[in-house]
């Protein structure tokens, strides 16, 4: 009986582990996203690049971030 509630206790405290760790990954994809999108229509509305906004290039720039911007500025030069 109480290792079947031990059991249950770390079940749900392995499930909200994971649930908080996966909402603070989501909220940082997000914001390097929006942050690296933003970043990324400012250099092709004054013409220093020509990126076209499609889903890969949206997933590079929400998980490199910045970094993800600049790697595809100088992908495109090539």
């Amino acid at each position: 009986m109480i290792a079947e509630l031990l059991f249950l206790f770390f079940l749900l405290l392995a499930v909200v582990l994971i649930v908080k760790v996966g909402f603070a990954i989501v909220r940082y994809l997000v914001a390097n996203a929006v942050i690296g999108l933003i970043i990324l229509w400012f250099t092709n509305w004054i013409g220093l690049s020509s990126v076209p906004f499609t889903l890969l290039n949206v997933l590079i720039v929400a998980i490199g971030g910045v970094l993800g911007v600049i790697a595809l500025i100088i992908i495109s030069w090539f």
